[in-house]
């Protein structure tokens, strides 16, 4: 199998061959995270260095510094061959950036690679190259690629109240229910708890809204308050957590966005008030569950396919 992807880019080879070399650094901002795995080495870029993005391992085995490096692929990919990235000059402020992968698939790989692998392969590439040249262009994904993304992004996962969550460990004085929900975060998403909160509650999934506008319609019927917008306003916060909630006749609730270098997490107390309060918890603590995961699962994946604001904005020197 041969994929070529390739890009004229408007700037001269150097500046884009020393965005090359900074490939799985610290301060890689051609490899487009955090809407893809990030690109991790061992050691910098350079004959010898082992690595790779999510399940794809592979070997640098020919770097040629502004110019190219080749990456081999290790026996567990399933393929016999290498993708090689390489800058080539169209004179002095345009150049070619170019991505050749070719082998021989083996085992189930030849039947993952034209079903999954190839199209995901592609989107990368040409993201990658949007880096270069557009980098706050929007990831232009097939329908294919966006559903294979949604099937395999991380998925949360049930843990105990964190002990960072400070703010909602203290919001309430005693605590009738508590839950907390995480998942993996990665390098180039937002550290901001604010951000995830309103990623998170004011943009659900659209049959929470739906849940969301039939409990409004039903709640006034037993007496119980209906919400309003205010309810997911964050009322605390601080470098790491953001803290929204309302106080009710039945009950009052706090939920917390903690964001750590690895994961964010959704952590929910309720303190009931009267017997209402705790008929309302027991039927909400039904489906709750599922509520905060689909939330918190497609916040992080809005989060990572926000473009980016430019390729020069980590600080790197170019010039």
């Amino acid at each position: 199998m041969r994929n070529v992807h390739e890009r004229t880019i408007d700037a001269p080879a150097d500046e884009i061959g020393r965005l090359l070399d900074l490939l799985g650094s610290d301060t890689d901002v051609l490899w487009p995270t955090p809407a893809w795995p990030p690109l991790v080495l061992d050691r910098p870029l350079g004959v010898g260095a082992t690595g790779g993005h999510g399940p794809i391992r592979y070997t640098v085995v020919a770097h040629e510094p502004g110019r190219s490096v080749r990456f081999q692929f290790a026996t567990v990919v399933g393929v016999d061959g290498y993708h090689e990235l390489s800058v080539e000059p169209l004179g002095p402020d345009h150049c070619v950036l170019r991505d050749v992968l070719a082998g021989r698939a083996r085992g189930r790989t030849r039947l993952v690679w034209p079903l999954a692998l190839r199209w995901l392969h592609d989107a990368l590439l040409e993201d990658l190259l949007d880096r270069a040249q557009q980098p706050a262009a929007t990831a232009r994904w097939s329908p294919w690629v966006r559903l294979i993304r949604r099937a395999r992004f991380p998925r949360p996962r049930e843990v105990p109240l964190p002990a960072a969550a400070n703010l909602v460990r203290t919001a309430l004085p005693t605590v009738d229910f508590t839950d907390a929900w995480q998942i993996r975060n990665g390098p180039g998403m937002p550290t901001d708890p604010a951000v995830w909160a309103h990623a998170i509650f004011r943009d659900p999934p659209g049959w929470v809204l739906a849940l969301l506008g039939l409990r409004q319609l039903l709640v006034g019927l037993v007496g119980i308050e209906r919400g309003n917008a205010a309810t997911f306003d964050v009322v605390a916060r601080t470098d790491t957590e953001a803290l929204l909630g309302a106080d009710a006749g039945h009950l009052d609730f706090r939920a917390s966005v903690l964001v750590e270098p690895s994961a964010v997490t959704v952590s929910t107390v309720v303190m009931t008030h009267n017997r209402r309060g705790r008929t309302y918890l027991r039927l909400i603590r039904l489906g709750h569950p599922a509520v905060v995961r689909a939330m918190l699962r497609r916040a992080s994946r809005r989060l990572a396919e926000q473009p980016v604001a430019s390729r020069y904005s980590t600080g790197t020197t170019l010039g």
